[in-house]
């Protein structure tokens, strides 16, 4: 079976989420003590767990990448393209570079989070309603989160607890946009 672009870049964003989703829940479970109120996401990408983690979430930004490819194929929307490219080169940056690396790490998750909530705002464009208010509000809510991440306020969450907060509503709306590229109708 023959698949278009779209349908490709939709496969190919929805697979690179949901594995890592999965696979983060899954290093959570098996990492001895980890909290995921106390500890930071990338926690995961230095012990026990490293393997799962940082393989996962490099799949992702490889994944991510590729998709952008096939969307820019299928809609030739380049701002687009070019920050869903952005937030994969960040998440491969995550995977290649654990936290005992130094402050890359912290490079590469801003540059994910930064672009990978940009990336769900712009994409209101190719999206119909009301999945397109959906992509600006979670894409909006993890820049909340960011910023208040950063400012140190966690809101009672913990510091894993408010970097999930930022993490997730990207992730959830790389799920939904993948899931309407691979479902996608022009009528």
């Amino acid at each position: 079976m023959k698949y278009d672009d779209r349908k490709v870049a939709g496969t190919l964003l929805f697979f690179g989420s949901v594995q890592f989703l999965l696979l983060l829940v899954i290093a959570e479970a098996l990492y001895p003590g980890y909290s995921v109120s106390k500890n930071y996401i990338s926690n995961l990408g230095v012990g026990p767990t490293s393997f799962i983690f940082n393989s996962s979430v490099f799949l992702l930004g490889v994944l991510a990448v590729a998709s952008a490819y096939f969307v820019q194929r299928t809609f030739g929307f380049k701002l687009f393209s070019v920050l869903l490219t952005l937030t994969g080169i960040g998440a491969m940056g995550v995977g290649l570079f654990p936290e005992d690396a130094g402050e890359i790490i912290f490079i590469a998750s801003l540059i994910t989070y930064v672009f990978g909530g940009l990336s769900a705002i712009v994409s209101y464009k190719l999206l119909k309603s009301p999945l397109s208010y959906f992509s600006v509000l979670l894409g909006a809510l993890s820049f909340v989160a960011l910023v208040l991440f950063i400012s140190g306020i966690y809101l009672g969450l913990g510091v894993g607890g408010m970097q999930r907060v930022v993490a997730y509503p990207v992730l959830l709306w790389a799920v939904g946009f993948g899931g309407f590229l691979i479902g996608y109708s022009s009528k």
